[in-house]
């Protein structure tokens, strides 16, 4: 990490575009956020944009803008994020889920750094800085036709890769302080700290939601807690079964019997279906055929341990 933030750090006085890459919650959102307010454009707009959330038919209007009557619904104009960010910077948050003609705009845009509105005849230029993210291999989807070689090249002028939570584990420590110390300050309850139990489950934890499944964790943790510690008992109990497997060594033997057998089931549990989900790409049919249960059962487990099948697509 001081090698990422170096890099940042370096690139930020300058005009140079970005690419993040990085599982999905490693905190690429915040590494963009750090390198605007290095920059010289500090005191000028951030603005973020997740491209996979909006509408393939929505996306240039959103990033561009559109004139009054361009399309259906269009009742008015409206102005796109990247006049919105003009002299700032602009994050392209999952930059890879761009449509093929958002992609060719994109291009155009980076090019000449002019465009037009959806619907429009009228040249606009900006002047902003881009930052790109993304937890997809952008060499990958090249290779398949789903995004342009020559936009790739555009946006990987300056790449800087994010690790995974589990490969930086001596910063887990800090990190959830860090976060327990702005989450609590929205909680009645006044909680100091965490108790060395719950470090030492983190860092044998295999953290498939990065930093922002930790986030999370702690915030549940901290409605749940009593006393003034994050104790094991406010956080999930596959959290405290160590990820080689639940063997004799690993049982904690000062608890109750009922709550072992239910730790070490549930454990079981969540790394079979982790495992079958990567088998089979996160396609609930598949996988629930292949467990021999039914669709709306494994829905129900996926929901009992915050899985997501969409974590599992390009495993």
């Amino acid at each position: 990490m001081r090698e990422v933030f170096q890099k940042a750090f370096l690139v930020a006085p300058t005009q140079t575009t970005v690419l993040l890459t990085g599982e999905t919650g490693v905190g690429k959102s915040s590494l963009a956020k750090y390198i605007h307010l290095n920059s010289k454009r500090r005191d000028r707009p951030f603005i973020a944009i997740n491209c996979g959330s909006i509408p393939e038919n929505l996306i240039e209007s959103e990033l561009f803008g559109h004139e009054k009557g361009a399309f259906t619904g269009a009742t008015s104009r409206k102005t796109g994020r990247f006049e919105l960010a003009h002299e700032g910077t602009i994050l392209l948050d999952e930059v890879g889920t761009l449509s093929h003609s958002a992609q060719v705009k994109l291009l155009s845009f980076m090019q000449d750094r002019t465009f037009q509105h959806v619907g429009g005849t009228r040249d606009i230029h900006v002047e902003v800085r881009i930052i790109a993210a993304t937890n997809a291999d952008l060499k990958t989807l090249c290779r398949q036709e789903r995004f342009r070689q020559d936009l790739m090249y555009r946006l990987n002028v300056f790449p800087i890769e994010i690790p995974p939570l589990r490969e930086r584990v001596e910063d887990i420590p800090d990190i959830a302080l860090c976060i327990l110390n702005r989450l609590k300050k929205g909680f009645p309850r006044q909680v100091e700290g965490i108790t060395k139990e719950v470090f030492e489950a983190f860092e044998n934890y295999s953290w498939p939601g990065n930093v922002r499944e930790l986030e999370n964790l702690l915030e549940r943790a901290l409605i749940l807690e009593n006393s003034a510690m994050l104790t094991p008992m406010s956080f999930p109990p596959q959290l405290f079964i160590q990820q080689s497997g639940p063997g004799a060594e690993n049982i904690n033997i000062n608890l109750p019997l009922s709550q072992v057998r239910k730790m070490h089931v549930e454990a079981i549990e969540k790394q079979y279906l982790q495992q079958l989900l990567i088998k089979n790409r996160g396609k609930i049919r598949d996988s629930a055929h292949q467990a021999g249960i039914g669709e709306r059962q494994l829905n129900k487990l996926m929901s009992k341990y915050d899985l997501d099948k969409k974590e599992f697509k390009n495993r």
